[in-house]
């Protein structure tokens, strides 16, 4: 029988609750202990909704209170070195949530941190572990479509990101905040990191919703080249306001790879002819990728359990990063970007 794994949130904000509800009700080998966040009205709430009783201001205090193995940190990118390489040096492994940091300085701390202490590094990168992407994955690399050429992906959300996620200094904006994802997976799928990218950026939006930040834009579009010669494309729309869009494409050179759909459901009404057919859309990032994140977590226990690797490591979280800097340059600079000039 494999040994529970006792875990301390690390903010409880609404990724920190989404991770709380799937730790309770779907992991049975793993334990919330603690609760750590400075928001004293955010961390009672997600506390009483969760049965966590040890509440904290810091992570040195949960430390200095109760025994856990391991964190998961929800909090903002700004926070995030801080609180990998602490825990690292407390002992405690570490699932991080997307974006790994702010600049790739940061990513080689945490990630000499967690290497020296001889801790896991688990980052949230959650459409590795979402069931379709996961069986897509395995079937390109068992050459299914053939050696892949082109990958096309999408993130769309409904929402307006917080105030510091659209700042520059403390978030790297959009392409950090909302598509780590394609960065991740666009590379994972093409098995090849990125060679250059060149980004597009707009602000439709912003005035609307009283958006004052500089730099501030709601639309990003990136083309990437890849080391191995292929190509790809994604795009970033925040807010969509129709609703939580992702999904992705993958051409090889022996056929075509779809991976997601807009519809939420398997459900389809009419009412009358001229409304026509209608279908449920997925409203939300937890409602979409709900069995990835599970699943992510479920992985995250076991490596600790057994003491292996996770399948998405620090070097993973590095090249996403990696990306959201050249593609910034790119868009501030209007020019392509190689990553040797960022790496």
């Amino acid at each position: 029988m494999n040994k529970k794994i006792i875990l301390c949130m690390v903010g409880a904000g609404r990724v920190g609750k989404n991770h709380s509800y799937a730790i309770k009700r779907h992991i049975p080998d793993a334990e919330i202990i603690a609760l750590v966040d400075p928001a004293v009205e955010v961390r009672n709430a997600t506390g009483d909704e969760f049965g966590v009783e040890n509440r904290f201001d810091t992570l040195e205090e949960a430390v200095n209170a109760v025994e856990f193995d391991a964190v998961v940190i929800t909090t903002p990118t700004f926070t995030h070195r801080q609180l990998a390489c602490d825990s690292a040096s407390f002992g405690k492994h570490v699932f991080l949530e997307k974006p790994m940091a702010l600049n790739l300085e940061e990513c080689d701390q945490i990630i000499d941190a967690c290497e020296s202490n001889d801790v896991v590094l688990q980052l949230g990168f959650m459409r590795r572990f979402e069931p379709e992407f996961a069986e897509a994955a395995r079937r390109i690399e068992a050459g299914e479509i053939g050696e892949p050429m082109m990958v096309k992906s999408l993130t769309h959300g409904p929402g307006l990101p917080p105030a510091w996620a659209r700042d520059l200094k403390r978030s790297n904006g959009m392409l950090a905040e909302v598509n780590s994802h394609d960065w991740d997976a666009t590379r994972w799928l093409m098995n090849s990191n990125y060679e250059r990218v060149y980004v597009e950026v707009a602000n439709f939006k912003g005035e609307r919703f009283n958006v004052d930040t500089p730099d501030f834009y709601d639309n990003v579009l990136v083309s990437i080249r890849f080391e191995s010669g292929g190509l790809g494309t994604f795009s970033g729309i925040c807010p969509c306001e129709y609703g939580y869009d992702a999904r992705m494409e993958i051409v090889g050179d022996r056929g075509i790879m779809q991976i997601g759909e807009m519809k939420g459901q398997s459900i389809l009404v009419c009412t009358n002819r001229d409304q026509g057919l209608i279908s449920p859309i997925y409203r939300t990032w937890p409602q979409r990728f709900a069995w990835g994140y599970i699943y992510e977590l479920e992985h995250f226990v076991k490596c600790i359990q057994l003491g292996q690797p996770p399948k998405v490591t620090g070097e993973d979280g590095r090249w996403a990063v990696a990306g959201v800097l050249a593609g910034t340059r790119s868009f501030q600079q209007e020019r392509p970007v190689y990553l040797k000039d960022i790496l």
